[in-house]
């Protein structure tokens, strides 16, 4: 029989090597709580897609701290 923290990390193993996260599986994989999450993917641009799943790669993007759409936006616009 399997121990429940063999299971635990045969999931985090699994998780890690997914396309497309649950979005209880993209709060484990970017150990973040739900606000911290829900703040950092709207300032990446991060959504959902039309299933209800997380791009893997968009949120290796965000931990990566590559600079986010709104900076990047922010850059581009000229003040007068």
């Amino acid at each position: 029989m399997i121990k429940h923290d063999e299971l635990i990390t045969m999931k985090a193993i699994a998780i890690c090597f997914k396309p497309y996260l649950k979005p209880e599986e993209a709060l484990i994989y970017c150990n973040l709580g739900r606000t911290q999450f829900a703040k950092n993917c709207e300032e990446h641009g991060i959504f959902k897609n039309n299933s209800g799943y997380y791009k893997r790669e968009e949120l290796d993007k965000m931990l990566s701290d590559e600079a986010s759409i709104i900076a990047e936006k922010t850059k581009k616009m000229k003040v007068r």
